[in-house]
């Protein structure tokens, strides 16, 4: 596979010096295709044991993905990864929008970032380079603030912007990226990494150079094959109008949704959430850099006697702020949501830190010493708010909860901890793992811990009976209360995913309209705009070295046992829905054969570049 200028430039951006220097992208790292592949085998390769999170030593990647910023749709993904100060373990996180875009117009395909700046500077890229430039103006203020006042200073260039607010700088311990106001790198806590290099923003102005650009018959037919496959899917025109929080009633219907801290599944009256009633708000519609759903939208809402512009919240935010604490108020859902934007925060650790302290509270475990008189019962919309502004602050309860559910329970005492909903230190994502058994393996064995879009099992219940049959030998893969073939099931979901990760495309139109869980129709776009000759077989081994290398790195820097299990309230009956301890190491046993682990976990032959 060869790598001439096709695969970009990187930028090396050293913060205690301020030298920032392109380089071509290395010939023996082409297996790994860009994004996260590279970024993976980069840190391994760099980032040795005892390295403090949120220390200068940390290395934090933004990488494009091989086809990031091309003629292909739904091509816009950066991603982003470092040591996680929230889990310990690999920091990762995926972004939309504009700005991997304009850095692939720029010739840019990865930004490695290493040490710590004196003072806060913002990271300005253009077609003639990179620099540094003093952004103590800008500390402070909130990723919004951050973003218009960048523009308005840089009209030229179109730029676009990753900024962080005051929680990253505040360095909590799942801090986000954001750019724009609704597209957010949530997971892991990068926004505290870039925060502690007092890093507040990269600015990326649009650049010439053409990225695997349409130019003959033959490339711009198999982007209009592409983009008309998307839009010719079941479900297209469902997403394009409703977007993520159009799906609340259908998680709900399935039997498969966590509330109340995942004490239950499912609610009542879920219409009072269904995103579907927001249709009437939307006032313009938005998205991601040529992406043909435009899933995205800005919405109009009377608050307090007056219109207040918000953008519409995704299905996780929705359910995260609502049933899993308890609140069925969809214009309270929104102002959280846009809250945590606004100040940089994850909503789903948010969320999930919350849903944790209402738990404890309802039970009587929580020390008044911590609560300090706060009403932490379910559904409390102002006490969430506040302790949203805590968290971000350092003060109260919100002190404990920035660093995350594992840690605060430990803060709070041992009993708390069977409340603490997380994987390997992650705040776990809307499914219950109980009702689903897929997505529960999945939330074991995600490299950056207990999350479903790093997994994103939606295999096991959009495939059917009879391609269930064909690739797992059983059409039971797609029962989702069963555990036949969910090993292999969640293999080929996490490589995929990988995939998809290292191609820079976004999975809502790969996985979940396309179920292109195979790759068939992206392989034969990336084959078209490129002049490599990418083979299914080739790139699933990449995926399998892909998905080792963030192995071992998980394994050189846990602090903790790195244990691939589920909290141990889900093992057992919860309503009617049974995970047993047996059937989990069944299928956790099943999941290291798939993709090539020995039985503890280790992978067995890893290729070093």
């Amino acid at each position: 596979m060869g790598v001439g200028t096709q695969f970009g430039r990187l930028l090396k951006v050293d913060l205690n010096s301020g030298q920032c220097t392109l380089s071509a992208f290395p010939e023996s790292c082409a297996q790994y295709l860009g994004g996260r592949g590279f970024n993976a085998w980069y840190l391994y390769q760099h980032l040795p044991k005892g390295v403090d999170p949120l220390g200068p030593d940390n290395i934090l990647l933004i990488s494009c993905g091989l086809l990031t910023g091309s003629s292909a749709p739904a091509c816009a993904r950066l991603h982003i990864n470092s040591l996680s100060p929230l889990t310990g373990i690999l920091g990762s996180s995926n972004i939309g929008g504009y700005t991997g875009a304009w850095l692939r117009s720029c010739n840019i395909s990865s930004i490695i970032i290493t040490g710590k700046a004196k003072h806060p500077v913002a990271l300005y890229i253009d077609d003639k380079g990179a620099r540094l430039g003093d952004a103590s103006i800008l500390w402070g203020k909130d990723a919004f603030e951050t973003q218009d006042a960048i523009r308005y200073a840089h009209k030229e260039g179109k730029p676009k912007i990753l900024a962080i607010g005051q929680a990253g700088e505040n360095r909590v311990r799942f801090a986000a990226i954001m750019t724009e106001k609704d597209h957010a790198a949530g997971r892991t806590g990068m926004g505290a990494v870039m925060g502690s290099k007092n890093l507040k923003a990269i600015v990326v102005s649009k650049g010439s150079h053409k990225h695997f650009f349409a130019k003959s018959i033959v490339q711009k037919q198999a982007v209009k094959d592409y983009a008309l496959a998307i839009k010719n899917a079941a479900e297209f025109g469902f997403f394009s109008r409703y977007g993520g929080a159009g799906y609340v009633n259908w998680v709900n219907d399935m039997g498969i949704m966590g509330s109340k801290n995942y004490q239950d599944i499912g609610v009542d009256q879920i219409e009072k959430i269904d995103g579907r009633q927001l249709e009437k708000n939307v006032i313009k519609k938005t998205g991601c850099f040529k992406c043909p759903i435009q899933c995205k939208a800005d919405l109009k809402i009377k608050q307090q006697g007056q219109d207040k512009i918000f953008t519409r919240p995704e299905f996780e935010p929705v359910i995260n702020f609502g049933p899993k604490c308890g609140l069925d108020d969809l214009g309270a859902i929104i102002r959280l949501d846009n809250l945590c934007g606004r100040l940089g925060l994850d909503t789903t650790s948010s969320a999930g830190a919350i849903a944790f302290a209402m738990d404890l509270f309802e039970k009587g475990l929580m020390p008044e010493r911590w609560s300090q008189g706060l009403d932490l019962s379910w559904g409390n919309a102002e006490t969430m708010e506040r302790l949203i502004y805590q968290m971000v602050e350092g003060k109260g309860l919100g002190k404990i909860l920035r660093l995350g559910v594992r840690q605060a329970a430990k803060s709070i005492g041992k009993e708390a901890q069977k409340y603490a909903m997380h994987v390997k230190g992650l705040e776990l994502t809307a499914y219950h793992p109980a009702a689903i058994m897929g997505t529960a393996l999945g939330y074991a064995v995600s490299s950056r811990g207990g999350d479903y879009n790093n997994v994103y099992a939606s295999l096991e219940y959009s495939w059917t009976k009879e391609e269930a049959k064909k690739e797992f030998g059983t059409k039971e893969a797609v029962n989702i209360k069963a555990i036949k073939a969910k090993g292999r099931l969640v293999a080929k979901a996490v490589t995929t995913n990988i995939l998809v990760d290292c191609l820079g495309l976004c999975k809502v139109p790969v996985l979940s309209l396309l179920k292109s869980f195979n790759l068939e129709h992206e392989i034969r776009l990336a084959n078209s705009l490129t002049d490599l000759k990418l083979t299914k077989v080739d790139l699933f081994e990449s995926a399998i070295k892909i998905a080792a290398l963030e192995r071992l790195f998980n394994l050189r820097h846990s602090k903790e046992r790195l244990e691939d299990k589920l909290p141990d309230t889900f093992m057992g009956n919860v309503g009617d829905k049974v995970l047993t301890t047996e059937d989990f190491n069944n299928m956790l046993k099943a999941f290291y054969r798939a993709i090539g682990w020995d039985e503890n976990g280790i992978p067995l032959k890893i290729a070093q570049p």
